[in-house]
């Protein structure tokens, strides 16, 4: 039997939230009355269910991607492997490393199905799928540290931009990390490839066999984990500052081939205070917006 979800509007009245097992949805969309609403309706219409789909077809999804050849049948969990497969090659990955973006983007895709909308965002744990129409605008605050309060930096997205995939990966988040970063954010043209991008750099931003750094076989921490045994980051001690340049210099560097190769727009990667963009702000790639180092009000926390 289809389980209910959670469906309710925010305090606010403006914003939807959704909620099912892990997956914790916050939806945002501007335009007519009647088409937010209609927007709405089938956001949580396509949400029943969604997560015993792709329970059905979990062993797969937890097991190693195949860069040529996808088993899968769903439309989100074939998205998720579209979305690791470019790594899949050089790298192990599976396609959950892009589960948060891609659940995003169905449910963003539901939405304008139904409806016209002027903005529209989903977002998913900080993994965010959005809709610009002409002239508008969506501002984005980034954190490091869930559990701290304070914006590090915020960056606007105009509706002129590729930008349309928004996500963050780290050892502070809710999936464990092969690397050490506090936070990687990733502008890409879509959630789903956003999501599994800021995963690959997450996990380059390290320092291999350092003392400080405290790591445990993924497996011990959760059984079902799809990383096996493999070690993930669980403490970082004290480090040089060098230590630090050198750790973001592996990410940064993962990041400039994946802006080069068009696979994202921007990044932002985060270690003990230290942040390091590839982007325009950065002077890493021409012409893009990214991460703009103004203050904005009431922005939306990745």
């Amino acid at each position: 039997m289809t389980r209910l979800p959670q469906i309710a509007l925010l305090p606010d009245g403006k914003r939807l939230h959704l909620q099912d097992g892990p997956i914790d949805l916050v939806i945002g969309a501007k335009g007519r009355d009647a088409d937010v609403s209609a927007a709405y309706r089938a956001a949580a219409e396509r949400f029943t269910g969604l997560l015993d789909e792709l329970c059905a077809e979990l062993p797969l999804l937890r097991s190693a991607a195949d860069p040529h050849h996808c088993a899968l049948k769903g439309v989100v969990a074939r998205r998720m492997h579209a979305a690791v497969a470019p790594f899949a090659a050089d790298t192990f990955i599976t396609p959950m490393a892009a589960v948060a973006g891609s659940v995003a983007e169905e449910i963003l895709g539901a939405m304008l199905r139904e409806a016209t909308l002027d903005r529209a965002y989903v977002n998913n744990g900080g993994d965010i799928a959005l809709h610009l129409a002409g002239g508008e605008q969506f501002s984005v605050g980034l954190m490091d540290r869930p559990d701290r309060h304070g914006v590090m930096r915020t960056t606007a997205i105009d509706a002129d931009m590729p930008v349309r995939g928004i996500a963050t990966s780290g050892r502070h988040g809710r999936s464990f990390s092969l690397g050490i970063a506090d936070a990687v954010t990733v502008l890409a043209g879509t959630a789903s490839r956003a999501d599994a991008a800021a995963t690959i750099i997450a996990n380059a931003v390290d320092l291999p066999g350092h003392p400080a750094i405290v790591r445990l076989p993924a497996n011990e921490l959760q059984p079902d984990s799809d990383l096996g045994a493999r070690l993930v980051t669980r403490d970082v001690g004290p480090l040089a500052e060098h230590e630090i340049e050198r750790a973001l210099d592996a990410g940064a560097a993962q990041a400039r081939l994946l802006l080069m190769s068009g696979l994202i727009e921007g990044a932002a990667l985060r270690l003990l205070g230290e942040t390091r963009l590839v982007g325009a702000i950065g002077g890493e790639a021409p012409a893009s917006h990214a991460f703009q180092g103004t203050t904005t009000q009431n922005v939306l926390q990745a």
